[in-house]
């Protein structure tokens, strides 16, 4: 058996976000995580890393160190998508308040910690948010850089254009200046776009079939779902909502499930037309060289069903 993949998961819990840290806390012989960090993005820090402890403890991972991080971009002002997740960020069921204690240690330097300790090559980043805390990780530290493995991360649109704009996807447009810094770093970067994400919709038999597993994990996971199903389903005139960052975890566990391409990837941050867009050079027009494998598709009946199988586990 080869080894668990070490990862860092960072994240601005969303429903959508506790799906995803579900699904790898769930996935231990595959998935090591080192630790969560919070970041302000779908709803501001204080109720992210909040959702983070939440989380952990519905997985029964109450010693999963969780750490919050930057409370706004990094030269913007922070916007928040209370409109998609609800004013807590986890809206749908009743959730108690965590137990679980917040590290007193800054996400930041958690993440040059972690990078710094670990072998080279050997941490994974996962961001699910806004690119708040690794672009700031990356800054301060540079040196961390080059020891990243990969970073896998849910955001952009190309195909799909934007999601909270007309040109941009929420987790870009938020810090369109970090995301600038993470795609421009050299890391080897996998993308979830809006594109692929749009393609892993919920379905009323894949959402009662969560319900159906009779755990409390998959309880909540249903009603996460009947929540922001309705905006989505509202929004784009579709029968279910997009589960984006489990697409992040399931890339990591089943690879295969996804098919992309190996393009160049700029992030606008000039214009305040386009500003946070993805420009996805998809036809290799510009000669830029690739800097990501930006996926467009899933087999969405594979993905349901793996997450479905993992968090019957919990």
């Amino acid at each position: 058996m080869s080894q668990a993949r070490k990862i860092i998961i960072d994240t601005d819990p969303g429903q959508d976000d506790a799906v995803a840290i579900l699904l790898a806390l769930a996935s231990p012989a595959e998935i090591d995580v080192l630790g969560i960090t919070a970041v302000a993005g779908n709803v501001p820090l204080a109720l992210t890393q909040k959702n983070a402890r939440i989380i952990c403890e519905l997985a029964g991972k109450r010693d999963m160190p969780v750490f919050a991080g930057c409370d706004r971009p990094m030269r913007r002002k922070l916007v928040t998508a209370e409109h998609v997740h609800g004013k807590t960020g986890l809206d749908g069921p009743q959730m108690a308040d965590p137990t679980m204690p917040l590290q007193d240690q800054h996400a930041v330097d958690f993440i040059i910690e972690t990078l710094r300790r670990e072998a080279p090559h050997s941490v994974t980043l996962c961001p699910l948010g806004p690119l708040t805390n690794i672009a700031t990780a990356f800054e301060r530290a540079p040196d961390i850089v080059g020891r990243v493995q990969q970073i896998v991360l849910m955001g952009g649109a190309y195909f799909e254009v934007g999601n909270i704009t007309p040109a941009a996807e929420f987790n870009i447009y938020v810090d369109p200046e970090a995301a600038a810094i993470v795609f421009g770093s050299g890391v080897p970067l996998v993308v979830m776009p809006l594109d692929v994400t749009h393609k892993a919709l919920t379905t009323r038999a894949r959402v009662e079939a969560f319900r159906a597993l009779g755990n409390e994990a998959g309880r909540m996971v249903a009603e996460w779902t009947d929540f922001f199903e309705r905006f989505d389903m509202q929004k784009y005139g579709c029968d279910g909502a997009p589960l984006h960052d489990p697409c992040v975890i399931a890339y990591l566990l089943r690879p295969e499930l996804f098919t992309g391409r190996h393009i160049n990837v700029e992030i606008e941050t000039q214009s305040e037309l386009t500003l946070g867009m993805t420009v996805a050079d998809w036809w290799g027009v510009t000669k830029r060289p690739a800097n990501a494998l930006f996926v467009g598709a899933v087999d969405a009946d594979g993905f349901y069903a793996l997450l479905t199988e993992r968090i019957a586990r919990l």
